[in-house]
């Protein structure tokens, strides 16, 4: 069961709004290949506003998704996509349905 997660908040630029939401649709391929992200949401939350909730059952798979190629891609991408530093928060599940 998972006990862990990840809510990650960015925003875009002016004007990269739609490069934000292609990176983040982009990035399903490689939630996919990460055996330890047991499930993978890319959200908007506003019109530059964006978002990903990630889960996972161990302390150890959440710090892989942290070194792995989604947040990689994202930090090297960030100066030219973010009008600031993506706000990234580690958060425990009290209760899943």
């Amino acid at each position: 069961m998972e006990k862990f997660a990840l809510l990650a908040r960015v925003e875009a630029k002016p004007g990269k709004e739609n490069e934000v939401l292609s990176f983040l649709k982009n990035a399903l391929p490689l939630a996919n290949a990460e055996p330890d992200t047991i499930r993978w949401y890319a959200l908007q939350l506003g019109p530059s506003t964006f978002g990903i909730f990630d889960t996972f059952e161990t302390e150890q798979g959440r710090q892989a998704h942290l070194d792995g190629k989604i947040a990689e891609a994202l930090m090297a991408n960030a100066s030219e996509l973010l009008a600031t530093d993506p706000v990234i928060e580690k958060v425990e599940l009290l209760a899943i349905k």
